[in-house]
């Protein structure tokens, strides 16, 4: 594939990324923190949030599959999460923070294979010689 192309591959997925809510503002920030000193400080960034938050979850797991349940000690790590599943804890649902635990996680891979998507997108056009261009939120 030329490099013309895998660059407008990556604008149509970084858009759709956008329009799908996986990135912000927000993200547009982290990029301009990046520079030739550091071209690879987002896709760091963003690697350390999910290791962090895969350990969290299997902590969760974790916590959630004890025979005695210690809902504080899942109360901790759901806070860490900031979901409305804290709720749960406050009520000591195991089976609605079980329900819980599986939609983050569903969502936690599906971002995180977007994630991977984009950035393996990025590798081939520097790979192939290109440049990545630049993303503008008002072309969202």
């Amino acid at each position: 594939m030329e490099v013309g192309q895998m660059q407008r591959r990556l604008v149509e997925f970084t858009k759709s990324l956008f329009m799908e809510g996986f990135l912000d503002g927000q993200f547009l920030q982290l990029q301009q923190l990046q520079d030739e000193s550091n071209p690879d400080f987002v896709v760091e960034v963003v690697s350390l949030f999910f290791q962090d938050s895969e350990k969290l979850l299997n902590d969760l797991t974790s916590a959630l599959e004890q025979q005695n349940v210690d809902f504080k000690k899942v109360d901790a790590h759901v806070h860490q999460l900031k979901g409305s599943s804290s709720s749960f804890c406050e009520e000591q649902n195991l089976e609605g923070c079980m329900r819980c635990l599986q939609q983050v996680k569903q969502e936690f891979y599906l971002a995180k294979n977007k994630f991977e998507t984009l950035f393996t997108l990025e590798q081939q056009i520097l790979a192939a010689g290109g440049s990545i261009p630049a993303t503008e939120i008002t072309s969202f």
